[in-house]
């Protein structure tokens, strides 16, 4: 639709606006980013103790680089992971 419009500009995914520009050709992507997609893990309001585990658990995964090795095994690029919890 963007191009049988003739559009002049489009945002989005990066990583889905770049396979694009590689299959349609005679596109530019702009540097830097237009957006930030957050991702969360949640429990039930009142489960301090699933509270706990769960965020210990995502610090450990991000820790012990199990997060950016699963990033790199499926070959996910333009994503990042989350800086270590503070304290």
């Amino acid at each position: 639709m963007f191009l049988a419009q003739n559009m002049e500009v489009a945002a989005g995914v990066k990583q889905q606006l770049e396979a694009d520009s590689q299959r349609v050709g005679n596109v530019r992507l702009l540097p830097g980013r237009f957006m930030v997609i957050e991702q969360a893990m949640g429990v039930p309001k009142g489960r301090t103790s699933a509270q706990l585990w769960l965020s210990d658990f995502i610090e450990q995964m991000k820790r012990t680089d199990f997060v950016a090795a699963a990033l790199k095994r499926h070959a996910i690029e333009g994503a990042a992971v989350a800086p270590p919890r503070a304290g």
